[in-house]
């Protein structure tokens, strides 16, 4: 023996080692004021220190584990003797003799390999740890090491996956199930068997009973008392994972692995009550459009095993007469019901369901431990779904859309349930804060669960007329007004860039001639805005363009570019109207505002370009004496305490252009195709709806000055949305939704005028200036050099005495 410790000894760890032991503990994410998102990591930790471990639980713990603990000097030597005796007779080691300073040695330091020579340098690192360590540190160590089953290490992350709660607020019976893990976690904990995991809590309260920890009344009260663990996932506060999935890949890109292990704690920029209103709005959007177009008839679900109410009287309850007769295959048990139903991804607003039997007025359905009722009047919407443009009759009775066993959605209604299904049709929704591009809500599709495909930032689809108000900017930075007269005539052009002859039509298929500007961007006239680029040149317009946030590679350079042909992603149409919404100025999207490691200690901080309208002040002196713009940032960056400043959000966009574009985009929601928007009862509302070709996409892209939010409606795999479907009817009322909320207690915030923009009186059939006491004369902004030089010129026509109004200059 003393040759196998001489040889064995110089190869024992150092104990000092585990005073300064990191223990893995996973990502966690969490939303700008706080709220956990998620976590990633394959072990759950939450580490303990001994003055917070229940007194009850380390009672609990020694009873089961080691009664001696507090007595011995870490091994135990009648449970060696034992073990040893049976590992010669057999080979392998049956029973018990670790202490739990053997098992913080064989978790912390060595394999799980059951040899001898692994078993004696188990036994003497444990003689070691004890000269080391003290017994509350190495119990310390134990509790927050020990694999408790369900990825839980430690009694903290399984009190939470059990039961949802701190270790600190179980009961005796909660805490005797805990201290019975450490022997079989995987096989015999609550979850997996409850049978085991209940005896095995039981001969823990025994034991507490035989050493006097316990009362007799405690034993028999916990002894009696039901099995209450279920899985318990991460207890998010804030349902964004899409967010959490974006946040991850940027941490393992930074991190590598490590990044699941380390206690990262990340935050995000995401307001939490925004992105609970994004998540609701999107969902309830996509859940009407479904509605809309008709039911499809979900399938029966499989078959498990025929149902023996005499084993199981606890289903006796739920089986109608006729569900008997017909013997239909059940799960065996109600744990078997509600697995099946647990299974089912998480669906947000909509929940899955059982069918148990179908009545004349509705149906019963099993969910959530619990028999519900579903009225037939929460059926009544399911027509049967044709195509996409026509459905079929509404149903006479419920049993013409359920049927026993038959797995189905549901979503809480008003008035009771309400029959659902998981929509085909996709969205998705960003909002950012247009002064320095903090995402403070994003949603990638209507459940992560259903498809991880993130739209917001991998969906490249055509902005359609979403997309004009970058036209219509450019062209107000080149000469044009708001009052300018287009001719919304039929055009035909033969570009060999586009490949072919090109004829393009307005929606409604009509041509209106001679527009003003303003009218025709509110009204989203196609023709309008081809014959605006064509005069303006595509290439001049992606140059003024790209700097808003868009990819060059991605804009067009030819006349499909006023249609918004060229393919985005929503985040970079979102970018694109942050520059639109606060004054000119481009900013950078980003989500992490800070990275901490576990101790607290700050790793990253963001560091955004952001909008500093001070820092614009006029210069005086010449041209030569003036500073640059790079002097002029690092001058305002020393006045600024060093830890506060930012880099400066530059300006790609005239003041006064940006202006001129507000006014007109603040009429779309006025008058034109973003009405519905008016809904919401403020004056500092402007946006753009957007429809592609043949209804394929639906954009609503709008924004007040403090917020910014897009949002897209279509199919992964692009068809149409239906004849009738807009994104003034589809994606606008999402956006309304959400809008509602997000800017809840937000005064209004108005667009401010600047100098050198001047209102007069013009003519509105002509964009020249009104005569004196024109009736139906109206105001328009200028620039005060484009102000029209003439009034309105009255011509004779056809010599019959009438007149009509001739515009200065039409393009």
């Amino acid at each position: 023996m003393m040759a196998i410790y001489l040889y064995l000894a110089p190869t024992l760890p150092d104990t000092e080692e585990l005073k300064d032991v990191e223990l893995q503990t996973p990502l966690r994410v969490y939303s700008a004021d706080g709220k956990l998102i998620s976590e990633f990591g394959e072990k759950r930790r939450t580490p303990l220190t001994y003055a917070e471990i229940p007194p009850q639980f380390i009672n609990a713990l020694l009873a089961s584990e080691d009664d001696g603990f507090f007595e011995h000097h870490g091994i135990d030597l009648k449970g060696l003797a034992r073990a040893a005796f049976e590992l010669i007779r057999t080979g392998r080691k049956k029973s018990g003799g670790s202490t739990i300073t053997m098992q913080v040695a064989k978790n912390y330091y060595l394999s799980s390999e059951k040899t001898f020579a692994r078993k004696f340098t188990e036994i003497l690192l444990a003689l070691k740890i004890e000269q080391s360590l003290s017994k509350q540190d190495i119990l310390e160590l134990y509790i927050n090491k020990i694999y408790l089953g369900k990825r839980a290490y430690g009694i903290e992350a399984a009190a939470q996956v059990y039961y949802g709660k701190s270790i600190k607020e179980l009961n005796l019976a909660q805490l005797a199930m805990i201290a019975g893990l450490p022997q079989a976690p995987s096989a015999a904990n609550p979850v997996n068997n409850p049978r085991r995991a209940l005896d095995r809590r039981n001969y823990v309260l025994a034991r507490m009973r035989t050493l006097e920890m316990i009362s007799a009344e405690e034993f028999d009260q916990a002894a009696r008392a039901p099995v209450t663990a279920r899985y318990h996932g991460a207890t998010s506060e804030v349902v964004a994972p899409y967010v959490a999935e974006m946040v991850r890949r940027e941490m393992v890109e930074r991190y590598g692995d490590e990044a699941y292990t380390l206690g990262y704690n990340v935050y995000t920029t995401v307001d939490t009550n925004r992105q609970l209103a994004a998540n609701r709005a999107l969902q309830t959007g996509l859940l009407k459009y479904d509605r809309d177009h008709g039911y499809r008839l979900p399938k029966p679900m499989a078959p498990i095993n025929t149902l023996d109410v005499a084993e199981n009287p606890e289903l006796e309850p739920w089986l109608s007469k006729a569900d008997k007769a017909y013997d239909i295959d059940w799960p065996e048990t109600l744990e078997q019901w509600d697995s099946i139903l647990r299974d089912q991804d998480d669906m947000g607003l909509i929940s899955p369901a059982i069918v148990r039997s179908v009545e004349n007025d509705g149906a019963w359905i099993y969910q959530n431990n619990s028999e519900r009722w579903l009225p037939f009047s929460g059926m009544l919407w399911a027509k049967p779904y044709v195509n996409v443009n026509i459905i079929g009759s509404e149903p006479e009775k419920p049993a013409d859309l359920l049927s026993a066993g038959q797995r189905i959605w549901v979503e809480e209604g008003q008035d009771g349930l309400i029959l659902a299904q998981v929509p085909e049709a996709e969205g998705s929704i960003v909002s950012l804060r247009p002064n320095d591009g903090a995402i403070q809500a994003l949603v990638g599709g209507f459940s992560l669960g259903n498809n991880k495909f993130n739209r917001v930032i991998q969906a490249d689809r055509q902005p359609g007329s979403a997309f004009k108000p970058f036209i219509y900017s450019a062209a107000l930075a080149n000469g044009f007004t708001p009052a300018s007269i287009i001719n919304d005539a039929p055009v035909v052009f033969e570009d060999a860039s586009l490949e072919n002859t090109w004829r393009p039509q307005n929606n409604s298929g009509k041509f209106y001639g001679p527009t003003r500007l303003r009218q025709a961007l509110y009204k989203s006239q196609n023709l309008v805005s081809i014959r605006i680029l064509k005069q303006v040149g595509p290439s001049r317009a992606v140059n003024y363009i790209e700097p808003f946030g868009f990819p060059r590679s991605k804009l067009n350079a030819d006349l499909s570019l006023a249609l918004g042909a060229s393919a985005v992603t929503p985040m970079e149409l979102a970018t694109g109207y942050c520059v639109l919404a606060n004054g000119g100025y481009a900013v950078d999207p980003y989500l992490i505002s800070r990275i901490e490691d576990s101790n607290g200690n700050i790793l990253f901080t963001a560091t955004p370009r952001t909008v500093c309208r001070e820092c614009e002040k006029p210069q005086s002196g010449t041209a030569e004496e003036q500073l640059s713009a790079s002097e002029l940032e690092q001058q305002l960056q020393q006045q600024l305490n060093p830890e506060e400043a930012l880099p400066l959000a530059p300006r790609v966009m005239d003041e006064r252009t940006h202006f001129l574009m507000i006014s007109m985009l603040k009429d779309v929601v006025r008058l034109g195709t973003g009405k519905r928007a008016l809904a919401l009862n403020r004056d500092d509302l402007a946006g753009k709806t957007g429809t592609t070709n043949d209804q394929k996409d639906a954009w609503f892209s709008g924004f007040s000055p403090d917020l910014v939010t897009t949002v897209w409606i279509g199919f992964d795999q692009p068809k149409t949305l239906g004849r009738w479907a807009f994104g003034s009817n589809t994606a606008l009322p999402i956006w309304v939704d959400y809008m509602g909320s997000a800017l809840n207690g937000v005064p209004e915030h108005p667009f401010e005028q600047p100098e050198g923009i001047v209102s007069v009186r013009i003519d509105p059939e002509t964009g020249l200036l009104a005569t004196p006491g024109q009736s139906n004369a109206i105001f328009e902004y200028f620039k005060e050099e484009d102000v029209p030089s003439q009034p309105v010129k009255i011509a004779p026509t056809n010599g019959s005495g009438e007149t009509e109004l001739v515009p200065e200059q039409l393009f």
